[in-house]
């Protein structure tokens, strides 16, 4: 030890003079791929290829469930007018739109208490379910979602107004509107980012749906009632469930460790309570019984319910682990279904503002998805360590 030292102290030139033999210098240490693994240097290499496959294998999963989330919801959105529409007599509801309002909360509670007693919350302690203290104490972490959830509670009675003005089709153009407001409330709320050729898909989607609201101007105008009240139900129907997307979309993410099974039931049961509070309101004003609100129903109503659940169900999952903005244009897909169900249900006719309008709107689609990502993030790669405006922002609302 005390040679090395010395040998460690010496000048280049003392060894020889001292007659020791100088040790060349060490050579600098291989890379990290030869450092691990046998003598070759293949066991990083081969460990590597496998991560990189199982990468692959991960984003493929995840665009095969994003596929099937937006397949999924424009098949629900697009079916809902349609069930609407074939719910009314006479150009009126034989129910009260509260008894619906509650009966799909009480449906979506009841779906989420049954898997959360399937698979839990994935955190430790006792469930919620066995005392009070731990009820409330769940209660308290998820209090945000009770905002979302009075403000889903308005939106709710505002869809069925909607539909007592304008076609399910009108109806459903008329909700795209929401996506330009949600991408405002992101942007401010969230701190979102958008680039130029985003917001430019996002004009000519409100070219798309202004080209569809051309038919005033033809004889059909006759059969969208255009009076201060459907405005005010329009700008209602446009203001209200965005801000209600963005801040559930906040709620959520603001805990993405806790499960999301956990928060759809915290804001299904506030959504219970809410919606509850309506129907007292509506028993006290129009001075109706319990059996009054709750009469009228059919075989119809109860499909309205189970497709309304369904739809709220999804949604939490989009605004989970995906995107609002993702949620709300997968939405406008649903136009064609919605189209072309009314045509062959009710009559309706497909005119041509309406088919290109539908053509502008899928345009709008494809610019803003090949421009950027879900999260607005540019479509050029960022060097690793990085995180996209979009991410940051996630990071942020978490």
């Amino acid at each position: 030890m005390q040679a090395g030292a010395q040998l460690g102290a010496l000048p280049p030139d003392s060894g020889k003079a001292n007659g020791l033999v100088s040790l060349p210098p060490l050579p600098p240490p291989p890379p990290s791929a030869f450092r691990e693994g046998p003598s070759l240097g293949l066991g990083r290499s081969v460990s590597l290829a496998y991560a990189a496959e199982k990468e692959k294998a991960t984003a493929h999963q995840a665009r095969a469930w994003k596929v099937w989330l937006v397949a999924g919801d424009c098949f629900l959105i697009g079916l809902a007018p349609v069930l609407v529409h074939m719910s009314k007599v006479d150009g009126k509801f034989p129910f009260h739109p509260v008894s619906i309002n509650l009966l799909v909360e009480v449906a979506k509670t009841l779906f989420a208490a049954t898997v959360l007693g399937l698979y839990g919350t994935g955190r430790t302690g006792p469930p919620m379910y066995r005392s009070v203290r731990a009820f409330m104490g769940s209660a308290r972490h998820n209090r945000l979602l009770a905002v979302p959830a009075a403000l889903y509670t308005v939106n709710n009675s505002l869809k069925f107004a909607m539909q007592l003005f304008f076609k399910p089709t009108t109806a459903k153009m008329l909700g795209n509107l929401k996506i330009l407001v949600i991408a405002v409330l992101m942007k401010a709320v969230m701190q979102r980012t958008f680039n130029v050729f985003q917001w430019e898909a996002l004009v000519l989607l409100v070219a798309g749906i202004t080209v569809n609201q051309l038919n005033y101007c033809t004889a059909d105008a006759k059969e969208d009632v255009i009076v201060p009240a459907a405005a005010l139900c329009t700008l209602g129907s446009v203001t209200v469930p965005s801000l209600a997307s963005v801040y559930n979309e906040f709620a959520l993410k603001k805990h993405m460790d806790t499960s999301v099974h956990e928060q759809n039931f915290f804001l299904y049961f506030f959504g219970i309570v809410f919606n509850l509070l309506g129907v007292f309101a509506v028993m006290a004003m129009s001075r109706l019984s319990w059996a009054a609100v709750f009469r009228g129903h059919s075989r119809v109503t109860m499909l309205l319910v189970v497709n309304n659940a369904l739809q709220g169900i999804l949604s939490s999952f989009f605004f989970k682990y995906a995107d609002t903005i993702l949620k709300k244009y997968s939405s406008t897909v649903a136009t064609i279904f919605t189209g072309l169900m009314s045509a062959a249900l009710f009559g309706h006719t497909l005119t041509l503002n309406f088919l290109i309008g539908v053509s502008i709107v899928f345009i709008s689609m494809h610019q803003f998805f090949s421009q950027g990502g879900v999260k607005g993030e540019k479509a050029p790669e960022r060097p690793k360590g990085h995180s996209s405006d979009g991410e940051g922002a996630d990071c942020g609302a978490t």
